[in-house]
């Protein structure tokens, strides 16, 4: 638990940063991802899973 807690915990911190340092370019990236077709970002979301996994993975190895 104390990890998906951290994990959500960086996940605000980050996404915290770019509200707070660059809300113009934020959305100029969501004009631009709106106008991705469905696939690309479809593509997108499951390679930022991908690495999500394996950063994850070697952050347990590394830590056991």
């Amino acid at each position: 638990m104390a990890t998906i807690l951290l994990a959500i915990g960086l996940v605000a911190i980050v996404e915290g940063l770019v509200f707070a340092l660059a809300p113009s370019r934020l959305e100029d990236l969501m004009r631009v991802i709106a106008d991705m077709p469905v696939e690309t970002r479809r593509l997108l979301g499951l390679t930022a899973l991908a690495v999500g996994v394996f950063l994850v993975t070697l952050a347990r190895s590394l830590g056991a």
